[in-house]
């Protein structure tokens, strides 16, 4: 059974380190690892639930930029544009899935994740 967080600041930036992987938006190669890693560094000491979403997260952002990666080089073999809209679209609503979720303060687990951060 998941734990429930109280306390509205925790689950606040909870909910943020899930967003800010919407930074991919404004800095494109790197910004879904970049805007989590920075909420993460900085509160992770401070709240227990930032850090075990935000480990969540950068799993996430970490294994679909990978997926991008191999999408973008098979637009050569025809596939990889399917591919990226497909994941896009995917990749978008598990972020909105898991920042819902976090801002109920519910941890979120992605699925089709490589832990790469235990």
């Amino acid at each position: 059974m998941h734990r429930i967080i109280d306390d509205p600041n925790e689950r606040q930036w909870g909910m943020l380190v899930h967003i800010a992987a919407l930074a991919t938006f404004i800095l494109p190669v790197a910004g879904n690892i970049i805007g989590p890693l920075i909420i993460y560094l900085t509160k992770k000491d401070e709240y227990e639930f930032v850090a075990e979403q935000g480990k969540e997260v950068l799993n996430f952002q970490i294994t679909w930029s990978i997926i991008f990666f191999i999408s973008i080089i098979l637009i050569f073999v025809g596939i990889g544009i399917l591919m990226l809209v497909g994941f896009g679209i995917a990749w978008l609503v598990l972020v909105i899935v898991a920042s819902v979720s976090a801002s109920n303060g519910t941890p979120y687990k992605y699925p089709f994740t490589i832990r790469f951060l235990q």
